[in-house]
């Protein structure tokens, strides 16, 4: 009994290893949002508070206009470091690849 007791820290040790992947990198990110320009400032400044994911995922709701006020939210409510004209050239990115939204 004393045996087994004395291997279960490492049989836990194993587990947890076995089972945990590695987080993606900014990198592989990248990789997932559409070649244009723009792809890399906007990668480079959404990434800090979120996945990227959130632009694909949100596209077939949005427009111009739409993301337009998300990226005025992100600076308003928190605090995005995005100068004016970062956004502008945010906004001209999202808009051309990934506003699924007519009208």
């Amino acid at each position: 009994m004393r045996r087994v007791l004395a291997a279960l820290p490492l049989v836990l040790l194993f587990a947890q290893h076995a089972h945990s992947a590695p987080a993606p990198t900014a990198a592989t990110e990248v990789t997932e949002l559409r070649e244009g320009p723009g792809r890399d400032l906007t990668v480079g400044r959404c990434i800090v508070c979120h996945s990227v994911e959130y632009i694909p995922s949100n596209a077939p709701a949005m427009n111009r206009a739409g993301w337009q006020k998300s990226i005025q939210k992100m600076k308003d409510r928190f605090g995005a470091t995005i100068t004016d004209e970062e956004a502008k050239q945010i906004l001209d990115y999202l808009d051309a690849h990934y506003s699924g939204k007519t009208g």
